[in-house]
């Protein structure tokens, strides 16, 4: 059986061994660790940060779902507390 290279039971004899460690094996771990700062500096740089209206509305969106759900497990609890109470006397 054969492909649009060759067979598939013969490797190409062009195939190439995997490099060990790359270009980071040649770097000393202090370089890698000052350029994995420098990828996270810039990767902050191109983030869209809110405006503070924006954050204050979602700030506030996120304290009032919340408070809502802490209402909503109180009450849930509240119930079935008084339930069990009930059937197990």
């Amino acid at each position: 059986m054969t492909d649009a290279v060759g067979s598939i039971d013969m490797p190409d004899a062009q195939e190439q061994k995997p490099r060990k460690g790359g270009k980071r094996a040649k770097k000393g771990p202090l370089k890698r660790l000052a350029l994995f700062y420098r990828q996270i500096v810039a990767e902050l740089r191109k983030v869209v940060w809110p405006t503070r209206n924006q954050l204050t509305s979602y700030t506030t969106a996120v304290i009032v779902f919340v408070v809502l759900m802490i209402g909503l497990v109180t009450l849930i609890d509240y119930g079935l507390s008084n339930a069990a109470k009930y059937v197990f006397g």
